[in-house]
């Protein structure tokens, strides 16, 4: 009988390419880790890591294991959902890792719903970019991610189920001397000669960034980098640049010496969803966070 601990070690070592980046993922020790994969290919009398330049490679024998772990554990999720639904287990802790918008925006409202039609649910939030949140849930970290769409992304993997939530525009945020300060809407491809300000590359909303601008024909020329919208628009009204930033990221900013101009552009936009392990959407404790995320992302206003 294979031990899906190991199975879940396997997956953290892959995803994370490291004993060393696992271990921390599973809250183990290296050597933890270690054992535990040296006991699954005991298991198996076969080897399913080697080591190459890069940190670990699976081998044949691995991926097929990784193939059917996800079946496996998604059906061990499933089997704890039914458990804690027999035993009506309507209190409990869940942890939601959502980016800084998409807690103020959806998480704060549905704790606030949850408060009053759940009092035995306990919320943990931690504060996680858009790309940081899904490996926290598949490593167990989390019981929830608020993430966004980017390149790359985790988002098809087939451990994680989706469940969509919201999407909004970005708009451009201009100087307020800009040419274009006075128009009523902004093409990007105006903006092709700009220097430009946004996040880091792996930033869902960097992402989103580029793509809008190589649908324009051009590739941004970002000479000023933050992850921080306040800090973005504060170099927009020094006259550093121009942005792109999600419209509900300009809430409470100080936008008195910008323009700010909605984009004729479709991909200039962030969709975001909630995920979760597959196999637990139906767990008592998680079904109703599910609901009140999906509820407070219904109850944003068309213009936010």
């Amino acid at each position: 009988m294979i031990d899906a601990r190991r199975l879940r070690t396997l997956q953290a070592v892959a995803d994370h390419q490291t004993v060393t980046a696992a271990a921390a993922a599973l809250y183990l020790t290296p050597s933890a880790v270690s054992q535990q994969i040296a006991a699954l290919e005991q298991e198996l009398g076969h080897k399913v890591l080697e080591r190459d330049k890069r940190g670990m490679r699976v081998t044949g024998v691995g991926q097929i294991l990784l193939r059917h772990a996800s079946q496996v554990l998604a059906e061990l999720e499933r089997a704890e959902a039914e458990v804690a639904a027999y035993t009506s287990g309507d209190a409990g802790e869940v942890t939601i890792a959502a980016f800084a918008t998409g807690i103020a925006v959806v998480l704060a409202p549905a704790i606030t719903d949850l408060s009053s039609a759940h009092p035995g649910l306990r919320i943990q939030v931690r504060d996680a970019e858009g790309d940081a949140s899904l490996p926290m849930v598949l490593d167990g970290r989390a019981d929830v991610a608020v993430a966004v769409e980017y390149r790359g992304a985790p988002s098809a993997d087939d451990r994680l189920t989706r469940i969509p939530l919201y999407a909004e525009p970005f708009d451009a945020v201009l100087p307020l001397g800009h040419r274009l300060a006075a128009a009523e809407t902004i093409a990007v491809s105006a903006l092709a000669d700009e220097p430009w300000i946004g996040p880091y590359p792996g930033n869902p909303c960097h992402d989103v960034m580029v793509l809008a601008c190589e649908y324009a024909g051009f590739k941004p020329r970002l000479e000023h980098s933050s992850d921080d919208f306040r800090a973005v628009v504060a170099l927009a009204a020094a006259g550093a640049g121009v942005a792109l930033v999600p419209r509900s990221a300009l809430r409470d900013t100080d936008l008195s010496h910008t323009a700010v101009r909605p984009v004729d552009d479709v991909v200039a936009t962030r969709r975001v969803f909630a995920a979760v392990r597959r196999g637990a959407e139906g767990h008592p404790l998680l079904r109703p966070v599910l609901d009140a995320l999906q509820r407070a992302a219904g109850a944003i206003p068309p213009s936010a």
